[in-house]
């Protein structure tokens, strides 16, 4: 039986490696299409052992497994070049700023102003504002350039612009058609100065921190009067066009007011002064003459037709009233005190009101007070 079962093993291994080698010479040719190109190669380092007899002296048979492949060098054909590490080269010069005069000329439109024709340059404090000539969507000129100064320098491109030039409360609007070439132009301005004192008619200057200034152009009619400058200080310079102006001068805060017609003249400063028919009025409540100002007072002027001018709360009351009559009251204490005055221009005094000068409330003279 054991003869006949080696037998049968030697058999099955021959059959299995004539079946190998029929296989390797009937493969289809290879890549190259050619009889003598070899076929399908397989390492025989893949090729199964799985018949491991060698205790019966039979070779090794090859096995129908599936072929492991045979593994090839992985190509680069996508590499970079390595990094390169070089040293940073300083430049050979420093290199300047460009300037945009080297590409193309300086063309630019050039403004300077005087006062008037043929009059000195203004050496400073102008605005200068070039619109285009055509409103934008809402309505308004739109600004092209602007800048501030004795002259004014715009690069700009060709075309019509207009430009105004502001010199203080001063100022004019001209037409300019630039050309694109270098252009200098010269406005004239027709304006001058306004410079504003006030006194008192008999010659006395008032204090300027009680004074202010008005100023509206336009003539003593009143038609098309408008406000320039409020709050103007004395001795201060108003830069205005040559033209008439009228002006209202407050001394104090209560009616001391003088106004003026004023002609100011281009290429000139105007000096006015405004006279005032007034003086400074201090009141105090005392029980006599001479004696301490009662506390928690109230105070009412009116004038001798009884129109309440002003009112006021202290020991010491003052105020500036124009020329005229008043009747002062005082109250202290649910009791009303009364005097009658005459204000002079230019008299300023201390009045004192006298407890002594109870009146009643109730006479029709008077009145209630209210």
């Amino acid at each position: 039986m054991i003869k006949r079962a080696s037998g049968i093993a030697l058999s099955v291994g021959t059959l299995l490696l004539s079946l190998a080698v029929a296989l390797a010479q009937d493969a289809p040719p290879g890549p190259g299409g050619g009889p003598d190109q070899p076929g399908a190669y397989a390492s025989p380092s893949a090729i199964p052992r799985d018949l491991r007899s060698q205790d019966i002296g039979v070779a090794p048979s090859v096995g129908l497994r599936k072929l492991e492949p045979i593994a090839l060098p992985e190509r680069h054909e996508f590499d970079l070049e390595p990094e390169l590490n070089l040293p940073s080269l300083p430049a050979f010069a420093p290199q300047p700023a460009p300037q945009l005069d080297i590409v193309r000329p300086n063309k630019s439109l050039r403004l300077k102003a005087t006062l008037g024709k043929g009059g000195p340059e203004i050496p400073s404090d102008l605005v200068w504002r070039l619109f285009a000539p055509l409103a934008g969507p809402d309505g308004k000129l739109p600004v092209v350039a602007m800048a501030k100064g004795a002259q004014a320098t715009f690069d700009v491109p060709a075309g019509n612009y207009l430009l105004h030039v502001g010199f203080g409360r001063a100022g004019m609007t001209k037409r300019i058609d630039f050309s694109g070439e270098e252009t200098q132009e010269t406005v004239a301005l027709d304006a001058g100065g306004l410079r504003l004192h006030a006194g008192i008619l008999n010659g006395r200057t008032l204090p300027a921190g009680k004074i202010s200034f008005d100023v509206y152009a336009g003539g003593a009619d009143g038609r098309d009067r408008r406000l320039l400058a409020t709050d103007v200080n004395a001795e201060s310079v108003l830069r205005l066009n040559a033209g008439d102006y009228h002006v209202i001068s407050r001394y104090g805060s209560v009616n001391a007011i003088a106004r003026a017609d004023i002609r100011v003249e281009a290429g000139k400063i105007t000096d006015a002064t405004l006279h005032h028919r007034a003086a400074e009025v201090t009141m105090k409540l005392v029980r006599e003459k001479g004696g301490e100002a009662l506390a928690d007072t109230a105070w009412s002027v009116a004038s001798d037709q009884g129109d309440i001018i002003r009112e006021s709360v202290g020991a010491f009351a003052s105020m500036v009233l124009t020329e005229g009559d008043y009747v002062l009251v005082a109250r202290n204490k649910d009791r009303i005190f009364q005097r009658q005055i005459a204000v002079r221009p230019g008299e300023n005094e201390e009045v004192e009101v006298l407890t002594s000068d109870l009146v009643d409330p109730n006479s029709p003279d008077v009145g209630t007070g209210d």
